[in-house]
């Protein structure tokens, strides 16, 4: 009976962590939602800091023609949601910067982005585009 005990208390103690494993691997794409707590980075999104993951969302019209860059977000979107200061950025998008030019796809057909994950202000010189959260060395599809 002590050793079921011990059993059960020790898989119970593991189940919060069974969901943050499950996020993490490349067959199930981490959802927006899970990288942010409100304007700040959640705690998924601070143990993923540096790492490549993938993201599911979908591509707003990029802000320019011929760009690497564009934002994921996780509705979709027919007008990119363009932001002037960090204060103002939105908890439910991503700046995706890619190594090529950006192939646009249809802003209702969801995508998944596989890149790495950064966190912070960072102003695009091209576009003036300020992100807080990001992938870089980006690929989609």
């Amino acid at each position: 009976m002590d050793m079921l005990r011990r059993t059960f208390l020790t898989a119970a103690a593991a189940l919060p962590l069974a969901g943050r494993a499950v996020a993490q691997t490349e067959d199930a794409p981490i959802k927006l939602r899970e990288l942010y707590e409100g304007r700040q980075l959640s705690a998924l999104g601070e143990d993923l800091l540096g790492e490549r993951i993938t993201v599911e969302g979908y591509m707003a019209p990029p802000l320019k023609a011929d760009s690497q860059f564009f934002v994921l977000t996780k509705m979709p979107m027919a007008v990119c949601p363009f932001c002037e200061t960090s204060a103002e950025w939105p908890d439910d998008i991503v700046a995706i910067y890619t190594k090529r030019t950006v192939d646009v796809i249809p802003f209702n057909v969801g995508i998944d982005t596989t890149g790495i994950l950064e966190w912070g202000e960072y102003r695009d010189p091209d576009t003036g585009f300020v992100s807080m959260l990001r992938l870089t060395d980006a690929t989609y599809g």
